[in-house]
C-alpha cells in the first residue's frame, strides 16, 4: 500500500462511467418499469452508492477513505440499432482526503451495470458490460484529468 501519511488532504472528485448493451425489448422493460424485480435503475443507483463505501474491501491495495458525496446518473437506455440499446451509468465521487477517489467511482459504475445485469438476466443473458473508464478527476498532487480533452488533444 502506498504511504500517503505525508500528503496534504485536498478536495478530490472523480467521475467514471460504464455501459451495458442489451436487447431493445429489455431496454423497454427498464424504461417502462415493467421488470418483475421492480425499479431497476433505483436499485442500481443504491448499489453504486454502496459500492463506493466498500471499494477498499474489494481492491486489495486501495485505501479506505471517507466518501463525502456520490452522484449516480443514468443515460438511456438509448437505441443503438433496431436490435440493441445501451444504458450508460456515470458516477461522481467526492472526498477531502490524502488520496483520490478514482477507484471508488470506477467500482461504483461497474457495480451499477452489474446490478442491472443481475436484475434482468432472466430475460436477456446476452447483455454486455463495457467501457468502464475514468472520465475526469480533480485534486491531489497529480492535478486534473479530462478524458475528452486528452483524447481530442485539447488542453
Amino acid at each position: 500500500m502506498v504511504d500517503v501519511s505525508t500528503k496534504v488532504p485536498s478536495v478530490r472528485i472523480a467521475t467514471a462511467r460504464s455501459r451495458i448493451r442489451m436487447l431493445s425489448t429489455t431496454a423497454e422493460m427498464i424504461r417502462s418499469g415493467t421488470c418483475s424485480k421492480g425499479d431497476i435503475l433505483s436499485v442500481a443507483r443504491l448499489a453504486a452508492i454502496g459500492a463506493t463505501k466498500l471499494t477498499s474491501q474489494l481492491i486489495p491495495l486501495c485505501h479506505a477513505i471517507p466518501i463525502e458525496a456520490v452522484t449516480v446518473e443514468f443515460r438511456g437506455p438509448e437505441p443503438v440499432d433496431a436490435t440493441f440499446a445501451e444504458l450508460e451509468c456515470r458516477v461522481s465521487v467526492k472526498t477531502t482526503a490524502k488520496t483520490g477517489v478514482e477507484m471508488e467511482a470506477l467500482t461504483a459504475a461497474s457495480v451499477a451495470c452489474l446490478t442491472v445485469y443481475d436484475m434482468v438476466k432472466s430475460v436477456d443473458r446476452g447483455m454486455t458490460i463495457s467501457a468502464i473508464e475514468l472520465i475526469e478527476k480533480s485534486g491531489g498532487k497529480s492535478g486534473s484529468f479530462d478524458r475528452e480533452n486528452q483524447i481530442s488533444g485539447k488542453t
